[in-house]
């Protein structure tokens, strides 16, 4: 055998082995693609619960400090620039430079990012935080419109069931707020809503560009927040922002620099498994385990920290998980239509009118 031809060899040796690395499925550093999807989509859920509600108390315990309510996009810069170092770090333990999504893809999916982060976190210094995440659990909403107009999906009836569900318990539980929360503004209601707005056109953009060109989760991290950390560098230094905020960070630099330092990193875990979810099951299916988690930091919101509660809260949010159930529903009974729930309401009815009949004949 010639040189040329065991060089040829090796090369191709190596081509496998980069494809077989791409094509894994990881959970931070630990391979799942030995696993069937169920099984790696229950793993994923799992991590993401677990970064996530660390994340939640993490992000609330920032506001708590005195001062804070203004710092929002300041939090930002600061939780980018982590993001930006974390990313770099890991491209360089797994050998992965190589940038595959077209860059000007990047400078769209960076201001997406910066709006979705920014509007997210400064809506804190106007909402309480029960508030903030009951609006991010609606975030099913915006991402189904998305993928319509992005994707050509089409949605059932138990999906558009889910998406009304939402709607309804997401004005009760505003309304709810109006009344007992003192720091209720308007203002934080339109920075969520476009921060929703921004987070549905992300998934789908994700998605489609992920899988046409096969990016792996480290090189959108890395690209999306380092050149949302520039944009939002230069709007803070245009805007005479920047300085007076890094004078505050400066300040307090263990409950600013250290907490965002654990807030940053539970969140830029809880991404790569939010991507790792985007990539072997869909947008859809990534919104609804983050709204489940959501749903679930809302109940350890009102225990860990001091707020008033109604039980409009309960109702309203009870509405909002019916919503997302039927949305999990809808994942094994894609054909459920209004013909399917007329019969199963049918069925009830016979199921109880059944033992009336049963007494009366008794007597």
């Amino acid at each position: 055998m010639s040189a040329t031809q065991i060089l040829i060899g090796d090369e191709d040796q190596k081509s496998i082995r980069k494809k077989d690395h791409d094509n894994e499925t990881k959970i931070v550093c630990f391979n799942i693609s030995h696993f069937s999807q169920q099984v790696q989509f229950l793993l994923c859920s799992v991590a993401v619960f677990a970064f996530y509600l660390l994340y939640g108390y993490m992000q609330e315990l920032l506001f708590t400090l005195e001062g804070f309510k203004s710092m929002g996009w300041q939090l930002t810069l600061v939780q980018f620039g982590y993001y930006t170092i974390f990313g770099v770090i890991e491209t360089r333990i797994k050998d992965d430079t190589i940038r595959r999504i077209p860059f000007k893809t990047y400078c769209v999916l960076a201001l997406l990012t910066l709006g979705t982060m920014g509007f997210s976190n400064s809506s804190l210094g106007y909402l309480n935080y029960p508030t903030q995440v009951i609006f991010k659990c609606c975030k099913l909403i915006p991402v189904m419109i998305g993928s319509v107009l992005l994707q050509s999906k089409r949605y059932g009836f138990l999906d558009v069931s889910a998406v009304i569900c939402m709607c309804v318990g997401l004005v009760l539980f505003t309304l709810a707020d109006t009344e007992v929360s003192p720091n209720f503004n308007v203002i934080g209601v339109v920075m969520i809503s476009c921060a929703l707005l921004c987070d549905a056109i992300i998934g789908n953009l994700q998605e489609k560009s992920m899988k046409s060109h096969k990016a792996s989760n480290t090189e959108v991290v890395l690209y999306s927040y380092g050149i949302g950390f520039v944009y939002l560098f230069l709007i803070l230094l245009t805007t005479g922002n920047l300085f007076r905020g890094f004078a505050f960070f400066s300040e307090h630099p263990v409950e600013t620099y250290g907490y965002a330092l654990i807030f940053s990193l539970t969140g830029y875990l809880g991404i790569q498994v939010v991507l790792t979810l985007v990539r072997t099951c869909g947008a859809l299916a990534a919104a609804t385990v983050t709204t489940a988690r959501k749903a679930v930091t809302i109940a350890l919101s009102f225990l860990a920290f001091t707020k008033p509660f109604t039980m409009q809260y309960f109702w309203a949010g009870s509405i909002v998980v019916l919503g997302i159930y039927l949305n999990v529903f809808s994942k094994k009974h894609k054909d459920f239509g209004p013909k399917d729930l007329v019969v199963i309401i049918n069925k009830l009815k016979s199921n109880v009118v059944k033992p009336k009949r049963k007494i009366i004949a008794s007597v």
